[in-house]
């Protein structure tokens, strides 16, 4: 058997009422907390006067957007006088890799272009990041189980990723009730993204047996919970794809990404799209492309993916990809260019796309022309 690692965080804790016992954990981390929310505080009022009933101090400040450099920076230095013992984000994938990004920083005398990929030094962290603790809001990237935060660079047109082991959370609480009544629109982006992040481990060059142990499951069961979800609000799936978005995120920690991934890293940089609707729209025909060219087991792993589909979905196994994008438009995913993708960007951002980490996962070599055929169908 091929030797592997596994790499997750310190504990996890999942199912419904959870979250609750988030206040006792936190504690024993330190007296003094920052803690990374949406938009709004509302949703994490509760854990902010559970803190402060046990005497523990808190700074609680916004991610309303997919975090940038710029707001990396801001929210560094608004943090820093603060001195936290701890850093905790309580919201969807932004508000966790923001988290993640600041727990990792805080500690550092070095600029955070030091330490990114693809546009920066990538280098390793030279001081342990603060404790981490996730606790995600909606069901898709997973950000509580990784080991990067993805950080937004308008000014290159990339997201690229600060990346150490150490970021893994220290603990991960994964609510399910936190995602009840998520709006639609987010529901099917960030579910989709999901369904991405157990596809793509599960047919990676780097895929191990743990991971396989993990994945193989986890699609068939991604695709009814964000099927049943799209006909009615129903606690029993959104416990199901809560506990996919986990897996998702162990997945990739392990076994990497792929070309879907590759794409939206890039796309994500140019368009103010959200990631999870990017990979939604580039599944199908990234699918169908590594299909394509996939040969004995690789050619094996897409067709149970492909029979996964038709099986969730209807229609015929060999039209799998099809299917999929056009259930997908059917409950409301946009298409590429109405994400704000242009076709004169397709070259670009295929040739760039190259350059990312993601790309190393996927099971088949895809080249410029290949990803511009992806983007065209993905339109």
């Amino acid at each position: 058997m091929t030797p592997f690692a596994i790499a997750m965080p310190q504990r996890i804790l999942f199912g419904r009422g959870e979250a609750q016992k988030a206040p006792a954990l936190i504690a024993p981390f330190g007296k003094r907390g920052l803690i990374i929310h949406g938009a709004s505080a509302t949703r994490a009022q509760w854990l902010l006067d559970a803190l402060a009933a046990q005497g523990i101090e808190t700074l609680a400040l916004p991610c309303a957007t997919e975090p940038t450099l710029a707001i990396l920076e801001t929210t560094l230095a608004q943090a820093r006088p603060f001195k936290p013992d701890w850093v905790a984000a309580i919201g969807g994938g932004a508000a966790l890799d923001l988290g993640k990004a600041l727990a990792a920083l805080l500690p550092a005398t070095t600029h955070p272009l030091d330490h990114l990929e693809v546009v920066g030094k990538g280098l390793p962290l030279q001081t342990p990041p603060l404790p981490f603790i996730a606790l995600p809001t909606t069901a898709g990237t997973g950000a509580e189980a990784t080991k990067n935060a993805v950080i937004g660079l308008p000014d290159h047109g990339r997201k690229v990723s600060l990346r150490d082991d150490r970021m893994l959370a220290r603990l991960a609480i994964v609510d399910p009730a936190l995602t009840d009544n998520t709006p639609r629109g987010t529901t099917l982006a960030s579910g989709l993204d999901a369904i991405t992040q157990v596809i793509e481990p599960y047919v990676s060059s780097k895929a191990t047996p743990f991971t396989d142990a993990l994945t193989a499951p986890a699609i068939p069961q991604g695709l009814h919970a964000l099927k049943r979800l799209m006909e009615t609000e129903d606690p029993q799936a959104r416990d199901a794809l809560a506990h996919v978005s986990l897996t998702g995120g162990i997945a990739l920690a392990n076994a990497g990404l792929g070309a879907v991934h590759g794409l939206a890293g890039v796309i994500g940089g140019l368009t103010p799209a959200p990631h999870g609707a990017i990979c939604g729209a580039l599944l199908a025909p990234i699918l169908r492309l590594n299909r394509a060219k996939a040969t004995g087991e690789t050619a094996r792993r897409l067709d149970e993916v492909f029979q996964h589909i038709a099986q969730s979905l209807g229609g015929a196994a060999d039209r799998a990809p099809e299917t999929l994008a056009a259930w997908a438009r059917s409950a409301g995913l946009p298409s590429l260019t109405e994400q704000g993708l242009p076709a004169s960007l397709h070259a670009e951002t295929a040739k760039a796309a190259l350059s990312s980490s993601s790309m190393k996962g996927n099971p088949v070599p895809l080249g410029v022309a290949d990803l511009q055929q992806a983007l065209r169908q993905a339109s």
